[in-house]
């Protein structure tokens, strides 16, 4: 296909998706004490996984296939003429979520984030966001709208989790279209820090809810505070079957402010990104353990955030310095090399935030530059990524 965005035409799952009715939806009421509302039980089944197409452009280096890469102009305003690029001219993404791909023409359709706006957008390559909910949060720290996942069963339910922070606490919200946003999980400790969340779901299609610990170390590894932990949860809220504790939520304990939670495709290798003082953390998760010694250590602090469990790699988004990195890993889990940067140079796109793998060699991703980086004309961004799966990535 001639037309750059028809490059990105994918084959999604056998379901066909449907796009999330649209309009603003204003915050609901607080929940009973207890913190959970009534919903039937997930559905396991595999979320969108498209199959891209060789001809997709890697960023900032060769074509899929060794080809090079073709001139893409600079952008002029909003308008960015990288065929990667899904949208352009938002705030700083806090959570990204592949909903559709347009067999016939390749348009990618997804779903964002904006932290500090409170704002859930769908997003199409060239048409403007359109605001699927709005939220009225509490962003002063590190709070906000941070975090965003698909249903397992989304194909059947069209249901979109998001976690925020409220003027008293922050919470998992459930949204459905054509209803108004109901609350999941409420009462997770907020503080002056620590109130940053990301969700993500296992293979048996429980939630998985990364929480900070309020800027309170006590808190992640008190067993009866819900902050600093990672949480498995059914689409009600309830704890769900088969965690450590029967009754408990808590699957682990030990986080600060975590910036992604990802699951390995074959579901057995379950990670968790965290800055802590001293250094950003990746932790592999062992259910009932806490989480005491990383996988691996950044000292340098380069804002990990959003991460992809892939077969043969581990990729992190980094949001305090350009591009994303990648560490070679065997199929146990273990670390077989260092980490290398991956779009860290002028031809990348800059600060990224979350990263969610689409299949093994690609990710949907958000950029961060707007809030700290040097932005372009078309930031804050969408994109997709495409790996080199021969070299594990592009050192620019």
């Amino acid at each position: 296909m001639s037309r750059p965005q028809r490059l990105l035409r994918a084959v999604l799952a056998s379901t066909a998706l449907c796009l999330l009715a649209t309009g603003c939806a204003s915050f609901p009421e607080q929940p009973s004490p207890a913190g959970w509302s009534a919903q039937p039980q997930l559905t396991p089944q595999a979320g969108p996984t498209p199959e891209l197409p060789g001809g997709l452009p890697q960023a900032g280096g060769e074509q899929q296939g060794g080809q090079p890469p073709a001139s893409v102009p600079p952008p002029e305003g909003c308008k960015d003429f990288s065929p990667a690029v899904v949208a352009t001219c938002l705030n700083p993404i806090s959570g990204v979520a592949l909903t559709d791909v347009n067999q016939s023409t390749g348009v990618v359709t997804a779903l964002a984030t904006e932290r500090t706006t409170g704002k859930l957008l769908k997003v199409t390559k060239d048409v403007d966001p359109v605001e699927v909910a709005s939220f009225p949060v509490d962003a002063t720290s590190d709070g906000g709208l941070t975090g965003l996942t698909l249903s397992p069963s989304y194909g059947e339910d069209q249901l979109v989790y998001v976690y925020l922070t409220t003027d008293t606490d922050n919470r998992v919200v459930r949204i459905a279209p054509g209803d108004t946003p109901k609350p999941v999980l409420t009462g997770i400790p907020k503080g002056p820090t620590g109130n940053r969340g990301v969700l993500g779901y296992d293979r048996e299609g429980a939630l998985l809810v990364a929480t900070g610990d309020a800027g309170n170390p006590a808190l992640a590894t008190d067993p009866t505070s819900l902050a600093g932990k990672v949480l498995r949860i059914d689409a009600a809220g309830h704890p769900a079957k088969g965690n450590p504790t029967t009754g408990s939520a808590v699957l682990t304990s030990g986080l600060r402010s975590p910036g992604g939670i990802c699951v390995s495709a074959d579901g057995t290798k379950t990670w968790v990104t965290d800055a802590t003082p001293t250094a950003d953390v990746l932790y592999r998760v062992d259910a009932g353990k806490p989480l005491t010694t990383p996988a691996w250590s950044w000292p340098d602090k380069p804002g990990v955030t959003g991460c992809a469990s892939l077969s043969n790699m581990m990729w992190v988004a980094t949001s305090n310095t350009p591009g994303t990195q990648m560490i070679a890993m065997n199929p146990e889990g273990a670390f077989t090399g260092k980490p290398e940067p991956f779009l860290d140079k002028e031809n990348g796109f800059g600060r990224i935030g979350p990263l969610v793998a689409l299949d093994d060699n690609t990710a949907l991703a958000g950029t961060v530059n707007k809030a700290g980086g040097t932005p372009i004309s078309s930031d804050d961004r969408v994109v997709i990524i495409v790996r080199d799966a021969a070299s594990g990535g592009s050192k620019d």
